[in-house]
């Protein structure tokens, strides 16, 4: 069986079909795959194409940690897309902890195990959690849309039905959960491995981020939406949900944030000490009108979640 192993192909004949196929980047999953849009996109109920696409995430994933950086998709190959220098000590501590935790991410969201609060705790949070979804739904997002940190790709089912979707993760293994998420959708995207910290390598119309600006520093607060306005065309919208400091939100045996970081613990009981900024509406409002972005609205959902938007 062939691998992935020796690279992408420009150009090929699909493995399961047998369709000729060009890529449009070296970062075009199907090239690592050799398998057409169509089959890709059908991995999900065949073992062969699903082979094929975790062997193409792996390939890809091993080249793109051997060069350095992730090479985002576009028209032409760009540049090979830099992140900026980590301006803090746990920046690839908190990297590693969302590879390490892809596996139990979900159960986060459904309340599973260890995040399993109570029933009265829980059935807050689901409301709260569709009234979030509700929320992004209603947003006036389309044509190209960038998701950035997307993790295991909770939102992005939502988003691909909105437009043309480009999710990026800088954690090889989320993202395979996320692929497998829109397949079971029957919904495409263009995912690839991309820093969240990468200057954007075209404008897009909306962008979105899901649980990420949390993860960015206080201090490099205004330099992350400096860069989410550049990814934006003029009128582009952003959005960001992200998390409300509330004692019922994680784990149960995760200890309270200290500052602007919290240790966080998985199944296994491995622990990392990660980034977390918990910003009221208030402050996040004041922070994206300095950053230039008009019509700007931030609200919470409650106790546990904030929602901002605003145009470029």
């Amino acid at each position: 069986m062939t691998s992935s192993a020796a690279g992408p192909r420009a150009a090929f004949d699909c493995l399961w079909c047998g369709r000729p196929w060009s890529t449009r980047s070296p970062d075009d999953l199907e090239g690592w795959a050799q398998l057409c849009p169509d089959c890709l996109g059908r991995a999900g109920e065949n073992p062969f194409l699903r082979f094929r696409l975790r062997d193409a995430l792996a390939a890809r994933a091993s080249a793109t940690r051997a060069e350095g950086g992730a090479v985002a998709e576009g028209e032409a190959p760009p540049e090979p897309a830099e992140p900026s220098p980590p301006a803090d000590d746990h920046a690839q501590e908190t990297l590693e902890y969302y590879e390490a935790r892809a596996g139990e991410y979900d159960d986060w969201y459904l309340r599973r195990g260890r995040y399993a609060r109570g029933p009265i705790h829980d059935a807050a949070w689901n409301a709260e959690l569709d009234g979030a979804g509700t929320w992004l739904d209603a947003l006036p997002i389309g044509g190209e849309i960038v998701e950035l940190a997307a993790g295991t790709g909770w939102w992005s089912p939502l988003l691909a039905g909105k437009g043309e979707l480009s999710i990026y993760d800088a954690a090889a293994q989320p993202l395979e959960l996320a692929r497998e998420r829109l397949v079971a959708h029957r919904l495409r995207a263009h995912i690839h491995l991309r820093d969240a910290w990468a200057e954007p390598d075209r404008p897009v119309d909306a962008l979105f981020a899901g649980f990420w600006l949390s993860h960015v520093p206080r201090a490099r607060t205004a330099e992350f939406l400096a860069l989410a306005r550049r990814w934006l065309k003029p009128d582009g919208v952003v959005a960001f949900i992200d998390s409300l400091l509330d004692p019922q939100s994680g784990a149960a045996d995760h200890p309270p944030a200290t500052g602007d970081l919290a240790v966080r613990r998985l199944d296994d009981g491995r622990e990392f000490t990660i980034v977390k900024v918990y910003r009221q509406p208030q402050e996040l409002e004041a922070a994206l009108l300095a950053a230039g972005f008009r019509d700007v609205a931030v609200t919470t959902t409650g106790r546990f979640f904030v929602l901002a938007t605003g145009r470029a």
